[in-house]
């Protein structure tokens, strides 16, 4: 459901698929081919969100804002299943693994793979093309041109799909 609050309201591109149970709210942008999945939370009641071209943000994440912690995810995002991102910056081509949380302050350089569970701690610098662990996180290695190009594969894949999804789904009621 896409949701005004106090005279904000989401801008969500047409050619972005949000699943019907996902819920986004207040001072959000989604741009184009981007996807929201089932059962994610956009929640911009205090503060900006803003989701990037061919980002996904996929089943059971939250996204919040807390005021002066605007959220930004740049283009070709892959935000892995019950994420938890708030108040920080991802850049381009990410993948943020699955169950990884994002504090505060936090900002992630282009190209990073945020492995699966991992804390990216409040105000934490993360490079261009990092890999970050663990809990708290911190960067393990660097990647190289060809798994930075996996990640961006990542993100092609899902635009695919929300374009099926936006396109072919149709709920089945009984009777």
């Amino acid at each position: 459901m896409i949701y005004e609050l106090d005279g904000r309201r989401p801008k969500i591109d047409s050619s972005c698929f949000v699943a019907p149970n996902a819920a986004v709210i207040g001072s959000a942008t989604v741009h184009a081919g981007a996807s929201i999945w089932f059962g994610v939370t956009v929640r911009a009641d205090r503060e900006t969100i803003t989701i990037g071209a061919r980002s996904n943000i996929q089943d059971g994440s939250v996204l919040h804002a807390d005021p002066g912690f605007a959220l930004h995810i740049g283009a070709d995002v892959t935000v892995g299943h019950q994420a938890m991102l708030h108040g920080c910056t991802v850049g381009d081509g990410c993948l943020v693994g699955i169950g990884a949380v994002v504090l505060n302050g936090a900002v992630i350089g282009r190209n990073c793979l945020i492995g699966a569970k991992a804390l990216v701690t409040r105000n934490m610098q993360v490079p261009d093309g990092a890999v970050v662990m663990g809990s708290p996180g911190r960067v393990i290695r660097i990647l190289d041109e060809s798994k930075r190009a996996e990640l961006a594969a990542n993100a092609v894949r899902y635009v695919s799909n929300g374009r099926l999804f936006r396109e072919c789904l149709k709920a089945m009621h009984d009777g």
